[in-house]
């Protein structure tokens, strides 16, 4: 068994029912990118991301969004020291590699926001001073579903910010049945080891960079791009056509391809493009994703441009 195999064969011992989420969280980690997981409390989205912090052996933080909490909370503050007649600064729970947004949209608009910076360039301004965060970072954000009491929805902005969205599986009756007889695995997880190195994660992103996309795939593409404009009322925006290229990518990686296949696009496309083309109606991610699957199925693939 190799390592990716182990990894995943491991996380669904702690995640049952939760393979395409698995999948999923793991390319963005990989792609170094972000993850908005929305779906009621006590579905396993706090241990599907304990686990890829133990199964990686990447510095993990946690930050719990409430209404009272401040965006210095989060990115850190400068203090002045009366020795050295200077200000220091002193880094929030937004530097690490692997960051858990607890509840995100319990969070005010002026706090969510202190995120974007962070998520699209890597980095944070605090008191004018710009600090790296560390060159692996990816957040893995859950938010209650929209309508519970105490949300706040996330602006557009942000939502295009993340790779992907996505719920957790539900369990069948025979693991429904396990998991009562067994107990919550959120314990197990302290006994974990690492089973994947910062270095390999490193050579399989650059495997993922290296995998081709033939020039009728590329048109296939901004097909898909161009309908959405016409037929959707926030049609796909470009960095949302590149996040779909790159996502095929590490589709067609993990399915042992060099190359991409329509079937890449269309497997990942609801879980890319959904929560961008229709968020400003508030459907539940199933609806939304539904939809999406709709959409493309009908944009045809033409072998010859």
């Amino acid at each position: 068994m190799d390592k990716l195999e182990q990894f995943f064969t491991e996380g669904e011992a702690f995640l049952p029912g939760n393979p395409l989420q698995l999948r999923l969280a793991f390319l963005a980690l990989l792609l170094n990118r972000n993850v908005l997981i929305e779906d009621v409390p006590g579905m396993g989205k706090t241990t599907l991301v304990k686990y890829f912090a133990k199964a990686t052996g990447l510095q993990f933080r946690r930050i719990q969004f409430t209404s009272d909490l401040m965006p210095s909370d989060i990115l850190g503050v400068s203090i002045f020291q009366k020795e050295s007649e200077s200000f220091v600064f002193r880094p929030g729970p937004i530097f690490g590699e692997l960051i858990l947004g607890d509840e995100l949209n319990r969070g005010t608009p002026k706090t969510q926001s202190a995120l974007l910076q962070a998520m699209e360039e890597k980095s944070v301004t605090v008191d004018g001073a710009n600090y790296r965060l560390p060159d692996r970072f990816c957040l893995f954000a859950t938010q209650n579903p929209r309508g519970q009491y105490g949300t706040y929805p996330l602006p557009e902005s942000q939502l295009d910010r993340f790779l992907f969205k996505f719920s957790m599986g539900h369990l069948n009756k025979e693991e429904e049945i396990k998991l009562l007889s067994t107990g919550s695995r959120l314990e197990l997880l302290d006994t974990l080891k690492a089973i994947i190195s910062r270095e390999e994660l490193s050579v399989w992103e650059e495997s993922i960079r290296k995998i081709t996309a033939s020039k009728i795939l590329l048109s296939y593409i901004s097909d898909v791009l161009q309908a959405s404009r016409k037929d959707a009322e926030y049609g796909l925006s470009p960095r949302a056509g590149l996040d779909l290229l790159e996502a095929a990518r590490g589709w067609a990686f993990l399915e042992k391809r060099d190359h991409i296949i329509p079937d890449d696009v269309q497997m990942v496309f609801p879980f890319v493009a959904a929560h961008r083309m229709y968020s400003y109606q508030s459907l539940p991610v199933h609806a939304e994703q539904s939809r999406a699957r709709d959409f493309i199925g009908a944009v045809p693939f033409a072998k010859v441009k």
